[in-house]
């Protein structure tokens, strides 16, 4: 069982800890009769259909279009990854991409659009997915190639590949960032709506990566899209794609966060019951050492994820700050607590199946998505050096 101490904290409401009890007893229930690791994409289908029908969905929307509150409550979304990375990762994607994926309709979308796509994402019965990297453009975004030109006075056109999208091959819907020219660089970048069976929109190249989930390379070739799908403003895609990962990055970090605890769970068993030189290897002082390192790792990562979904919920209007660095803390965090349980099993930690080995695939890709530890440093670096530079010259502390 998750370890539920963190609920405590004055970053929680009673609220959110009777919802993370109820969805860890929901996950045990449910989760091994609706995941297949061998059938990713039917698996996911069936966990979004699941997840939608109990209702674990309406988080990722308000409730005037099918879910729940005025908004995000980022402390759900970040306990919900939580709780449901600890049982499994691919169920944890699938609650993760409905919210990522419609993320840029709840923040910038139209009262038509939010009414067309938000309440079938939150009952589960319509997968979206956010299309922004391509080959030459991930962390840098600016270097975006796919573009999208005038087609008569109501239609665009879109032409080229977006990669890496998580979803992809399953969707139902695409949140497409295209090239449109207002200005230079990310100034001339929009947002488009793309339903699946748009004309000219193919899955070029499904993508299989060491811990399968539903990726794809999205080729578009004379693709027509309405202009009234556009989300925000012209040349706004940079905004939309931004203010979206400003809430999501967080709930990454609470995903890496359930693999470090579910980890962490494991390898405390393992010192308690497994025997070296006569007595339990939780004896062994070089043991303890990794297991004080590992618990001590988790809640630091816990305490920065959880910041930064407090601080959004009590009204912060972004948390870039907060978030790149719960992001990379807990991310790399987690890398070094599965690792140390690997260690501690030792053979059997490399054996394919073990749940250690399968969580020391699933932490990798997260130092690298929405954003590489790479770029949250320069994230983090670039929000307090623009903190500083605006009080610069001010006197007193």
């Amino acid at each position: 069982m998750p370890d539920r101490s963190a609920l405590a904290w004055p970053f929680f409401e009673p609220s959110h800890g009777e919802r993370a009890g109820a969805l860890d007893a929901w996950a045990r229930d449910a989760l091994p009769s609706l995941v297949d690791h061998h059938d990713v994409d039917g698996s996911c289908r069936r966990l979004v259909a699941e997840l939608g029908r109990a209702g674990w969905l309406k988080a990722v929307a308000p409730a005037a279009f099918g879910g729940e509150g005025g908004g995000y409550d980022l402390r759900t979304l970040c306990l919900s990854r939580e709780t449901l990375a600890w049982h499994d990762g691919l169920a944890d994607f699938a609650f993760a991409m409905q919210g990522l994926g419609s993320g840029p309709i709840v923040l910038f979308g139209t009262e038509e659009q939010k009414r067309r796509w938000l309440p079938e994402v939150a009952a589960g019965r319509a997968l979206p997915a956010f299309a922004l990297s391509e080959t030459e453009a991930g962390s840098d975004v600016a270097a975006m190639a796919c573009a999208a030109a005038p087609d008569g006075p109501d239609h665009v056109r879109l032409d080229g590949e977006k990669t890496w999208v998580s979803n992809g091959g399953i969707a139902d819907v695409y949140v497409v960032f295209a090239r449109t020219g207002e200005a230079p660089g990310a100034r001339g970048i929009s947002a488009f709506i793309v339903p699946a069976d748009t004309p000219g929109l193919r899955i070029a190249e499904r993508i299989d990566v060491i811990s399968p989930h539903p990726l794809a390379r999205l080729s578009f070739e004379g693709c027509r899209v309405p202009v009234s799908n556009r989300l925000g403003g012209p040349g706004e895609g940079f905004k939309v794609a931004m203010a979206t990962l400003d809430v999501f990055r967080s709930t990454v970090g609470a995903a890496a966060l359930g693999f470090a605890r579910r980890a962490l769970d494991e390898a405390l068993d393992r010192a308690l019951t497994r025997k070296l030189f006569g007595a339990p290897m939780g004896d062994l002082p070089l043991a303890q050492a990794a297991l004080a390192e590992m618990a001590t790792d988790v809640d630091a990562a816990a305490l920065l994820v959880y910041r930064a979904a407090w601080t959004r919920d009590q009204g912060a209007a972004r948390i870039t700050r907060e978030a790149a660095m719960a992001k990379m803390t807990a991310t790399e965090n987690a890398q070094s607590v599965i690792d140390k349980a690997v260690q501690l099993f030792g053979g059997l930690g490399v054996k394919s199946g073990s749940i250690v080995e399968r969580l020391y695939r699933e932490i990798r890709a997260l130092r690298i998505y929405e954003g590489a530890t790479e770029v949250q440093k320069l994230i983090i670096a670039r929000e307090i050096l623009k903190a500083r530079a605006a009080n610069h010259g001010r006197t007193g502390p």
